[in-house]
């Protein structure tokens, strides 16, 4: 079904997102971002009783206020579009990176809920001390399961470390939709992809 993530998908991007739901430090190390992130969230999961059951709103508001600033959604949009974007006016970029932020968050929102007891294994990072991108590697530990390889693809901007792919399992969040997105372009130009995005959003479906 078009511009859908499969359920396995979702339910292994649960854990990957608690570790990117509260604000950065100023000048911290990206890897100690995203272990710190991880274990104050799942701690905030734990005592909020809303949070824990998994109550919309309250996940709305938590995806809203702690996730969304540490995402860059417009080199997500891009990726997700691969050379058409290219293809869009400086608007219909404003216009997608907006509606395809709508339909992410609405992706973060379930898999939140879906988040149990899983714990997050960040691994130490191994790049320059003066790049400016980077990949945090972790494991998803799951009792009675093999771990899942969650990968963080992030970049330094003036507002700090900012991640724009999460690789849950070798799949990408974002580039998994670029087939999808290059057939409604391909079908009904740009503007044919932000009317189904739209349309898709104000439906709310999943």
């Amino acid at each position: 079904m078009m511009l859908r993530l499969s359920a396995a998908f979702r339910t292994l991007l649960a854990p990957a997102l608690v570790a990117l739901a509260l604000p950065a430090f100023a000048q911290e190390a990206p890897d100690a971002m995203v272990k710190r992130i991880a274990n104050e969230t799942i701690q905030l999961i734990k005592s909020d009783p809303k949070l824990a059951a998994g109550d919309p709103a309250r996940v709305r508001e938590v995806i809203e206020t702690k996730l969304l600033p540490n995402f860059d959604f417009t080199r997500m949009t891009q990726l997700a579009m691969g050379r058409n974007w290219a293809r869009a006016t400086p608007e219909q970029q404003q216009r997608l990176t907006a509606e395809f932020q709508t339909l992410l968050v609405r992706t973060y929102s379930n898999a939140l809920t879906q988040y149990r007891d899983e714990t997050i294994d960040v691994k130490p990072l191994r790049a320059d001390a003066s790049a400016g991108e980077v990949t945090v590697r972790s494991e998803v530990v799951r009792a009675g399961r093999a771990p899942v390889q969650i990968d963080y693809s992030m970049a330094k901007t003036p507002q700090g470390w900012k991640a724009y792919d999460v690789i849950v399992g070798g799949v990408s969040l974002v580039t998994n939709y670029r087939d999808e997105f290059a057939e409604q372009v391909k079908a009904g130009g740009v503007d044919g992809l932000i009317k189904t995005l739209a349309a898709k959003n104000a439906s709310g479906a999943k």
